[in-house]
């Protein structure tokens, strides 16, 4: 009798497949990497000069919270868009008559997301270092936190973007429909606007409910010291409540993953 291949092996081969796809198409290549990044340029070219206090400059700053904007992006935006498409052209339904599981898909997915998602995060580091004179953390202590917020963000904003795709009903509007929220939370976020404890408290508020502000939260408290926490609207790093509020996103992401996952799209039941 022969036995099917396991769950992990499947997800294992569906992520190898969506990186060959990922990597024959070009253009999509170009702009997955090169939209965060030329945004990231055009903000340290612009605000640059502004602070220099400790050391530290808007453009430095700018190349700490952008990563968070590459990973939402790549993580939120590519998978929602990614399973909408799949939904469309009937891979979904093709796959679900394999041995391929719901969850084995996902698997696919997120190896696709993570490893993109941490070429996009090597991309902005690069310009944020040659090109802002950003300095790298040389403690394992920062790079250890780096490792986990960048695992928690990667798993958080895949289940959502997992969950936000069954909002899509038709691929060709999908990056319309998601890029809206993140491009909000963005500003909302602290991301495009430093230090963000120049909006009003009730923004600030609402941005603390989402993981975009922690995220790039996160990401500031690597990459520079820790005088920058007075820019910050808890006046800290608050790594402990950054981790909760991500773990929590993690968990309500899970939870509406599978509420919401289709198959197939509304039209074919």
């Amino acid at each position: 009798m022969t036995t099917l291949p396991s769950t992990l092996h499947n997800g294992l081969s569906r992520g190898w497949v969506e990186l060959l796809q990922f990597a024959r198409d070009k253009t999509a290549m170009i702009f997955t990497f090169s939209f965060p990044a030329i945004l990231l340029i055009l903000f340290g070219v612009i605000f640059g000069n502004e602070y220099n206090d400790a050391g530290v400059n808007a453009a430095q700053i700018f190349s700490a919270s952008m990563i968070a904007y590459g990973i939402v992006s790549t993580a939120f935006i590519t998978m929602g868009i990614g399973i909408a498409v799949d939904r469309e052209d009937g891979t979904l339904k093709r796959l679900r008559g394999t041995p391929v599981t719901a969850t084995a898909y996902f698997i696919g997915k997120w190896i696709f997301v993570a490893t993109v998602s941490l070429l996009e995060v090597a991309v902005l580091l690069a310009i944020g270092v040659f090109g802002f004179d950003m300095r790298l953390p040389g403690d394992a202590g920062s790079w250890w936190t780096f490792a986990w917020l960048f695992v928690l963000s990667v798993i958080s904003c895949t289940l959502l973007g997992i969950a936000a795709s069954s909002l899509v009903r038709h691929a060709r509007t999908a990056g319309a429909i998601l890029n809206v929220p993140v491009v909000a939370l963005q500003f909302l976020s602290g991301i495009f606007i430093h230090p963000i404890t120049q909006l009003p408290d009730w923004m600030i508020t609402l941005a603390s409910v989402f993981p975009v502000k922690w995220i790039g939260q996160g990401f500031r408290s690597v990459f520079l010291p820790d005088s920058m926490t007075r820019f910050e609207a808890g006046g800290a790093w608050e790594l402990g409540r950054i981790a909760l509020a991500l773990g929590a996103w993690c968990v309500a992401g899970l939870i509406l993953s599978l509420m919401t996952f289709r198959w197939t799209g509304r039209r074919d039941g």
